[in-house]
């Protein structure tokens, strides 16, 4: 919903440059898409890094406002507009890897918060995305269904979350900045303002 890939990439990069480390542009990479369980783990495992994922968290965080005050954050085409549309019709959650701060900020930024009764995000679950368990609590939370539920995703990781979940998934090419392959979505659609309510209609029927 926020062109955010960027911010989260360097505000990673920053808060392990803390301790001396370098990421990889494969490391850099495995960022998006991927939850702060993984991305912790990856860094302890390949760097060595003796901090808890936390710790980790609370220094991005740091790094990422500082990057957002000076670069600001802009919002995905049609956000606003479709998030107000289908909340007429829905119950919405974030089903995110970024930690419950940044997921906060990130919502509030952008005006949409009060659209969304749940975030599911890092600290609460054990296995990220593209593991079902994040879809799976989110779909427990709203008290809904998998087969009635669809989730908008722009990323690899999240799309085979939703599907393991047994979710229906819209792949969203604007935001996809890393390129990440999104043919196993069950369609692919080029900004928001294309999830219209014919076609949650046509994927639910």
């Amino acid at each position: 919903m926020v062109d955010s890939e960027r911010a989260n990439i360097e505000s990673v990069v920053l808060a392990v440059r803390r301790y001396g480390k370098e990421l990889t542009a494969d490391e850099c990479s495995f960022v998006v898409g991927h939850s702060w369980n993984e991305i912790h783990a990856m860094i302890v495992r390949n760097h060595g890094l003796a901090v808890d994922m936390n710790t980790l968290i609370a220094q991005a965080v740091e790094e990422k406002r500082a990057i957002v005050r000076v670069a600001g954050i802009a919002t995905l085409p049609g956000v606003l507009e479709t998030v107000e549309r289908l909340a007429r019709g829905s119950r919405l959650a974030v089903v995110t890897g970024a930690s419950t701060v940044e997921a906060i900020d990130a919502l509030v930024a952008a005006g949409i918060a009060g659209f969304f009764p749940v975030v599911v995000a890092a600290e609460d679950y054990a296995h990220g995305k593209p593991s079902p368990e994040p879809y799976l609590q989110a779909i427990e939370r709203l008290g809904v269904s998998a087969q009635r539920s669809i989730a908008i995703e722009d990323a690899t990781p999240g799309i085979l979350s939703a599907r393991a979940a047994g979710v229906r998934v819209i792949a969203v090419r604007a935001g996809n900045f890393a390129g990440h392959d999104l043919s196993a979505a069950d369609v692919v659609v080029d900004t928001l303002n294309d999830v219209t309510d014919e076609l949650a209609a046509r994927l639910l029927a």
